[in-house]
């Protein structure tokens, strides 16, 4: 099964990402990716993406993570609710 995920790249303490196709069982650190679709820079907040070939790979039945999802939606590119990447804490239960 093929998932849109993101590649890191770049130094360290300066991480940027590829938004890369790839199967889901192989590591995004293989760099065996199908198609790579743009790049997502944190630190300035710089998407780059081509719309139109993610679209294609969504209609072809690619699943996107989470945060790959919440990126599409800022860019517009798919609509819909963004999905929360950080689950909530449970609270400690003291057994004493």
């Amino acid at each position: 099964m093929l998932m849109m995920r993101l590649q890191r790249v770049g130094r360290k303490n300066d991480p940027s990402f590829r938004i890369v196709v790839t199967d889901k069982r192989t590591s995004v650190k293989s760099d065996r990716h199908v198609d790579r679709l743009g790049s997502y820079n944190p630190k300035s907040n710089l998407v780059q993406i081509d719309a139109e070939k993610a679209k294609e790979w969504l209609a072809k039945g690619v699943q996107p993570s989470d945060t790959v999802h919440n990126i599409l939606i800022n860019q517009k590119v798919i609509t819909g609710k963004k999905i929360n990447v950080l689950p909530k804490k449970s609270p400690i239960v003291d057994e004493a």
